[in-house]
C-alpha cells in the first residue's frame, strides 16, 4: 500500500496527528497536503506532548522524509518558530522538506483576515484569523507569493509591491467602516484617538521592511526547500509507503462541507493529488479519523450538539480545547449520517475511532441515524441544502453505555462488550471497518482491530 491518505471524518480535531504518527512508523515519507497554521495536531509520546501546526506529524521519526506540500499555505515566521521550538527539544529537523510551490501567508493576509471577521461581527465565520483565507484568495487571483520567491529578492520585492497596493486600500476601507459602526454604537469618544492609530502607517506593511524580513526567512528555509512532488514520485515508484496527511476535516471542505462555515481549502482525500503533486492512481488506501463522539470549533451547523451537562462532561474529560486557538470545542453525540457522507465522499477504506475512553460512565449512548427537517421530512442522507441542515433535528438510536475505564485496554478482548457493540454499530452503519481505536491520549493507548 504505497499511497495512504489520512483525513478527518468530522469537523476536525479528531486525532489525525496521533494516527499519522502511529502509521508513520511503517512509512518512508509523510506529506501534509493542504491547510495552514490554522490546524493543530497534538501527539503524546513517552509522556511528552508535542503540538504541530505546520510540521507534518511524522517529524518525530528522524529517518522519515517529512514534506510540506505545494497545497499548504505557510506563514514563514510561524514555521521557523515551530522549527526552532522542536530543535530546542532535540528533534532532528534535517528531514523536513518544503515545496518551492507552496504559497506564503504575508502580514497583510493576517490583517485582512482579522479585519474581515471584525466587520462581520455576529455573522463572523469563526476563522482562526491566521490569514489562511486571504492567502488562498491571492493564490486564486494569481497575486500569491511562493516559497521559491524567497530565494530571489528582486522577484520578491516586485510581487509584494503588486500584491500590497489593493490590500492597503481594502484595509483603509475596513477601518472607515469600523469607525462608522463604533460611532453608531455610541463609542464616539474614543474615535479620534483610535482613528489616529488606525490611520498611521502599519510597519508590517512597509515594502522595504517586508522584503528584507522575508529574504532573511528565505536564507533560513533554503536548506529545506525542494521539488517535493518528485520526492513523492521517487518513493512511490520504489514501492515504498507515503502517508498523505490532511488538516481540518471533510465537513469543513470548501466545496463539500457546511459552507460558508468551512476552511479555505479541500481537506478531502482527492485533494491529496493536487496538494502533493501525485496522480489519483498513487492512492491505495484512505483512512478516516473520527472521535467516538463529535466536536466542532467555531460557527456553523452541528446537528447533534449538546448544550447540557453531558456535553460539558465530554468537553472536560476529552480536554476539548483548540490546539491552535484554545477555544472550547462544541461537543455532541456521534453523527452517523455525517460520518457515512464522509466515508463515501473520500471512499474511505478504514476508520480510526479516537477518544472512546471519554464515553466511559455515560449511558445510554446515542448515535444520530437520520435527520428530520423542519417540515417533518425524514432525511437518511446528509442534506445538500444549507437551510435544511441548519434546522435539521437528529433522530437517535440508543446503545448501552459502559462504566469500565478502558485506558489500559490494548486488544479487542480487553474492551467491555458494550464498547465493542458500539464500535460494531458504527462500522456497520458507515459501511467500512474500524482498524484502530484510541483509548487515551498516549501513543501507546490504542487498540488495533483486525
Amino acid at each position: 500500500m504505497p499511497g495512504l491518505v489520512i483525513v478527518g471524518a468530522q469537523w476536525g480535531d479528531e486525532g489525525k496527528g496521533k494516527v499519522t504518527d502511529l502509521l508513520a512508523e511503517r512509512a518512508d515519507a509523510i506529506v501534509r497536503f493542504q491547510g495552514g497554521n490554522n490546524a493543530g495536531h497534538t501527539i503524546v509520546r513517552d509522556g511528552e506532548e508535542f503540538k504541530f501546526h505546520l510540521i507534518p506529524s511524522g517529524i518525530l521519526y528522524p529517518d522519515k522524509a517529512c514534506v510540506i506540500g505545494n497545497g499548504v499555505v505557510l506563514d514563514p515566521r510561524i514555521l521557523l518558530g515551530e522549527i526552532d521550538g522542536l530543535r530546542r527539544r532535540g528533534v532532528d529537523m534535517s528531514n523536513l522538506k518544503i515545496s518551492a510551490n507552496a504559497h506564503l501567508i504575508m502580514p497583510y493576509h493576517v490583517l485582512l483576515d482579522t479585519a474581515g471577521e471584525v466587520k462581520l461581527g455576529k455573522l463572523s465565520l469563526g476563522t482562526t484569523r491566521r490569514g489562511i483565507g486571504p492567502c488562498y484568495a491571492d493564490k486564486a487571483l494569481r497575486l500569491g507569493i511562493r516559497v521559491q520567491d524567497l530565494l530571489d529578492e528582486k522577484i520578491l520585492r516586485t510581487k509584494i509591491r503588486v500584491a500590497l497596493e489593493p490590500k492597503q486600500q481594502a484595509l483603509r476601507e475596513l477601518g472607515v467602516q469600523r469607525r462608522k459602526l463604533r460611532k453608531e454604537a455610541g463609542e464616539g469618544d474614543r474615535e479620534a484617538a483610535e482613528q489616529a492609530i488606525e490611520d498611521a502607517p502599519d510597519p508590517r506593511l512597509d515594502l522595504h521592511t517586508m522584503t528584507e524580513e522575508h529574504v532573511s526567512f528565505g536564507h533560513r528555509l533554503e536548506p529545506h526547500i525542494a521539488d517535493t512532488s518528485r520526492l513523492c514520485w521517487d518513493v512511490l515508484d520504489a514501492g515504498r509507503t507515503v502517508i498523505f496527511e490532511g488538516a481540518q476535516a471533510t465537513l469543513l471542505d470548501l466545496d463539500h462541507g457546511t459552507y460558508p462555515f468551512v476552511t479555505s481549502s479541500n481537506p478531502i482525500a482527492g485533494a491529496a493529488t493536487i496538494g502533493a503533486g501525485i496522480g489519483p492512481a498513487d492512492i491505495d488506501e484512505v483512512w478516516g479519523v473520527a472521535k467516538a463522539y463529535a466536536t466542532r470549533v467555531g460557527a456553523g451547523p452541528f446537528p447533534t450538539e449538546l448544550s447540557d451537562d453531558q456535553g460539558r462532561h465530554m468537553l472536560e474529560r476529552g480536554h476539548e480545547y483548540g490546539t491552535t486557538t484554545g477555544r472550547e470545542r462544541r461537543c455532541g453525540w456521534m453523527d452517523l449520517v455525517a460520518l457515512r457522507y464522509a466515508v463515501r465522499l473520500n471512499r474511505m477504506t478504514s476508520l480510526a475511532i479516537t477518544k472512546l475512553d471519554v464515553l466511559s460512565g455515560i449511558g445510554p449512548l446515542k448515535v444520530a441515524v437520520r435527520y428530520r427537517s423542519r417540515e417533518g421530512a425524514t432525511l437518511d442522507t446528509f442534506p445538500y441544502h444549507q437551510s435544511i441542515l441548519h434546522s435539521a433535528e437528529p433522530e437517535y438510536e440508543e446503545l448501552p453505555g459502559f462504566d469500565a475505564e478502558i485506558e489500559e485496554c490494548r486488544n479487542a478482548d480487553d474492551l467491555p462488550n458494550e464498547a465493542r457493540a458500539y464500535l460494531d454499530y458504527i462500522a456497520d452503519f458507515a459501511g467500512v471497518p474500524i482498524r484502530l481505536v484510541g483509548v487515551g491520549p498516549g501513543r501507546e493507548q490504542v487498540v488495533w482491530l483486525d
